[in-house]
């Protein structure tokens, strides 16, 4: 199941507004490693279906979020809940990585 995009109105929306538990991959469409990471995600999406929203910014079309977050490359994964910041994922990451940080997040 493809992650749904967002761009600086819907997230607002998502992160802020609704506070709900969620991860945003901040990728590229021509970055190799990002093509890697977006498939695990996709992957893992289901299992978390009404408990964590899983959701995407291309950082060549919304550049100010990707900058609101002073990040450096791609890809980067960000946690929020309750409409925090709460960990981030950088580079070429596993499922186990993944799965053990949503699981902290959650548990926070």
């Amino acid at each position: 199941m493809p992650l749904k995009q967002l761009n600086a109105k819907s997230f607002e929306e998502i992160i802020y507004d609704n506070e709900e538990p969620c991860l945003v991959i901040f990728s590229r469409k021509d970055c190799h490693v990002c093509k890697n990471v977006v498939p695990v995600l996709e992957e893992l999406q289901p299992q978390y279906q009404d408990r964590v929203g899983f959701y995407y910014v291309d950082v060549e079309e919304d550049k100010n979020l990707f900058q609101r977050f002073s990040l450096k490359g791609v890809p980067q994964i960000l946690f929020f809940k309750g409409g925090e910041y709460q960990a981030k994922l950088a580079g070429a990451v596993d499922e186990d990585k993944v799965i053990d940080k949503i699981a902290e997040v959650l548990e926070s």
